[in-house]
């Protein structure tokens, strides 16, 4: 355990910044199977709703810095595609 102060109080919000990208991390991931999953029910509606969601949710981790922009374009691309694929 650090003795001092800055430290301590920065490993405090380290902890907190570290549980908010999980939970954001998981909310993301789950935006993303919703849409696998409407996919797979061959509901297109629905499967259109989820892949906005899921963009919505990608576009704001890169506005955050939780992920680089290439990488979301590339799942949002992937997320599209799958949409695409029903239709």
């Amino acid at each position: 355990m650090a003795n001092i102060k800055q430290q301590v109080k920065r490993n405090l919000t380290n902890e907190k910044k570290r549980l908010q990208n999980a939970s954001f991390k998981s909310s993301m991931k789950t935006a993303m199977k919703a849409v696998h999953a409407a996919v797979v029910e061959k509901d297109l509606e629905k499967a259109k709703n989820a892949c906005a969601y899921a963009c919505k949710k990608l576009d704001k981790a890169v506005s955050k810095g939780f992920l680089h922009k290439n990488n979301a374009a590339r799942h949002k691309s992937q997320l599209c595609k799958l949409v695409n694929s029903i239709a």
